[in-house]
């Protein structure tokens, strides 16, 4: 992959997650055991360096909107049994991508992403299909593993995530729902500082959303939706919710640059509508409301935050839009999209909010695919 800037200063907000100049990110060996465990089931195994998303791609995912993605070094272990269940086993380094100073990022330089038993991270993914009817399952259960290095001081974290997601896949004329649950336990560091407190670990994040899909050549499918997730209320505990490497988009809109919204204190209702014409066209456009769990800790990725709790949990509004042509099937896609967030009480009078108004990002993209 090879993730570029051009025409910016050191004054650009762009950071790792925009630019990583000519990195490799797959390079594995794989070997395919067929039906070693029965007939019927597959079995195969990869070890190298690779890629990774599982489920919906909240807290595991190759990011598809952000410029650059998540990648690992390590060894994975897939099984598909004769009644279509499918189960992961993996041990990984994540990637740190380098470089990470702004001058290094503004000239695009090249440094070789690097891996280390610094930063482990493991776990093991359950997917079954049609559990009961057309409800599947997702069943997991992720490990974290951090500590110092020699050039980087860390809150060393040792989080550890079960998690269950129980869907229904629309369909045209019916009803159909999500839930996803996480809980997060383990310990964390106050603060990157190698004599600060050491902290227990208790978070949480919940999804859900209620659809229907209608028929008819737009193929309209409405959606009621919730998500929640912790923040830390300091009373001796941490109680902020981690989402490891998972993808911010879609739930919460676009990212890169803009990026406000994401699975960290915050409690948010909405409603979003998705709709698709032929093989060629695509969208969607989605409303949310949004609070903060907790008055007291920083609201999900905006950095913004009252220790005293003065200003309120009422975070503001968000309106977003997005639209997908195939200008050629299968080869050459036209993307473009937006996104409004309209500041409530606390992103107007926190104590470092921004004041400078409401934000507004729009976005435009050509992508060939060979």
């Amino acid at each position: 992959m090879d993730s570029r800037i051009y025409f910016d200063n050191t004054k650009t907000p762009v950071t790792v997650n925009d630019v990583n100049a000519m990195e490799l990110i797959q390079a594995y060996v794989g070997l395919d055991l067929g039906h070693v465990l029965g007939k019927g089931s597959d079995t195969s195994v990869q070890a190298g360096r690779f890629t990774m998303e599982f489920g919906a791609r909240r807290l595991i995912a190759r990011n598809n909107f952000r410029n650059d993605t998540n990648a690992y070094t390590g060894i994975r272990f897939d099984v598909t049994t004769a009644d279509k269940t499918k189960i992961t086993a993996f041990y990984t380094l994540p990637l740190t991508r380098l470089p990470s100073t702004i001058d290094q990022l503004v000239d695009n330089s090249v440094h070789w992403d690097r891996e280390s038993f610094d930063l482990q991270f493991w776990g093991a993914y359950l997917a079954k299909p049609q559990l009961v009817g057309r409800t599947n399952l997702d069943l997991y259960f992720l490990g974290l593993n951090e500590r110092d290095s020699p050039s980087l001081a860390t809150k060393n974290r040792q989080l550890y995530t079960p998690g269950l997601r129980l869907f229904m896949n629309p369909e045209a004329g019916k009803p159909d729902f999500e839930v996803e649950a996480d809980y997060q336990f383990g310990s964390v560091r106050a603060s990157t500082a190698a004599n600060a407190a050491l902290l227990d670990v208790s978070a949480y994040y919940v999804h859900a959303e209620l659809g229907y899909q209608f028929a008819g050549p737009w193929k309209p499918h409405v959606k009621l939706v919730y998500d929640r997730a912790s923040g830390d209320n300091g009373k001796g505990s941490y109680n902020r919710f981690d989402s490891l490497f998972g993808a911010r988009n879609p739930d919460w809109g676009p990212t890169s640059i803009y990026g406000a919204l994401s699975r960290s204190n915050i409690s948010s209702p909405g409603v979003r509508l998705d709709f698709a014409h032929g093989k060629r066209t695509d969208g969607n456009l989605t409303y949310r409301a949004m609070w903060l769990d907790s008055a007291t800790d920083s609201f999900a990725n905006t950095g913004v935050r009252d220790a005293t709790g003065k200003s309120g949990t009422f975070a503001g509004q968000q309106v977003e839009w997005r639209v997908r042509y195939w200008i050629v099937p299968q080869f050459l896609r036209l993307e473009t999209g937006a996104a409004w967030l309209i500041n409530g009480r606390f992103l107007k009078d926190a104590p470092n909010a921004s004041g400078r108004g409401n934000p507004i990002y729009g976005f435009f993209g050509v992508t060939a695919t060979f």
